[in-house]
């Protein structure tokens, strides 16, 4: 299934608090999702799904940043690895464990997703990865790996539902009719709000210089950015290297200016309408 065509998701709650453990299941696909916090790990446990053979996404906050920090691992069984993380990571406040209800993933299979799961996280740039390398890909027959790629792509659909939206690069409309500029002290950024965020385009520039007044979390993820490759110095100014998405209009221009913004009046379309007036006349305001 292509990305943009229509699907259902069931969400099961087994102990009816919504926090709590959720089981995922796709419509049309063999596999299964459990999302849990760490706080009911010693509960979760006990479930079968943990005894078969899966691939499994730990998360929590990162030691530094604004980013989340996330470590990929396979198991077959998954859970002696999950009791092994469970003593020796103490970074991670969920987890997500996928496995196939017929119970057709092998060994190989799942060192295949792990490993295509760790190069799309970093090349997404969203996380802090705690994996120190990346996988290697087996050697799978070709029928093999087309099994694997396809059920990679349907767990790739559902992680966003479950609050792990960490793999995917931004992906911006073709159209650049409602592509956004920002314009200051010598800088030049396009972007366009998308339902994913808002999605700052490659090439766009930053100021290198931050206000003292700048919030902490501002100057985290700048810093962040940097060290993930995502702004590099670029003479007097700093620039984007790829599409990266933002959670809000605001966030992406704070980061772009050094300083704390509203991004619904700094961002303009062409004819210099602010995305505000936009958004307001969209409604008939």
């Amino acid at each position: 299934m292509s990305k943009g065509q229509a699907f259902s998701v069931r969400i099961f709650i087994p102990s009816g608090e919504p926090e709590g453990l959720r089981v995922i299941e796709k419509s049309n696909w063999t596999g299964q999702g459990l999302v849990f916090p760490r706080a009911l790990y010693a509960e979760v446990r006990q479930r079968p799904e943990l005894k078969r053979t899966g691939v499994y996404l730990l998360w929590g906050p990162a030691d530094m940043g604004q980013l989340s920090k996330l470590y990929v691992g396979e198991g077959d069984a998954v859970l002696p690895r999950l009791d092994q993380h469970a003593k020796q990571k103490d970074f991670w406040t969920h987890a997500a464990v996928f496995t196939s209800k017929d119970q057709n993933l092998n060994k190989a299979h799942v060192q295949y997703l792990e490993a295509r799961l760790v190069q799309q996280a970093r090349d997404a740039k969203r996380v802090e990865l705690d994996n120190g390398n990346v996988p290697q890909l087996p050697a799978l027959s070709e029928a093999d790996a087309a099994d694997a790629e396809a059920f990679l792509l349907d767990l790739l659909l559902c992680l966003p539902l479950m609050g792990a939206p960490f793999f995917e690069q931004a992906q911006t409309p073709q159209t650049r009719g409602r592509e956004l500029i920002l314009k200051a002290k010598g800088i030049e950024a396009r972007g366009v709000d998308t339902a994913e965020g808002f999605v700052v385009r490659a090439g766009s520039q930053a100021i290198k210089e931050e206000v003292p007044s700048i919030h902490a979390y501002l100057a985290e993820l700048r810093k962040t950015l940097l060290a993930q490759g995502v702004l590099v110095p670029d003479g007097p100014v700093w620039r984007m290297t790829q599409d990266y998405v933002f959670n809000s209009p605001s966030t992406a221009a704070g980061v772009l200016l050094g300083r704390s913004a509203n991004g619904r009046t700094e961002w303009r379309d062409a004819k210099g309408r602010t995305l505000k007036e936009i958004q307001e006349a969209e409604l008939g305001g």
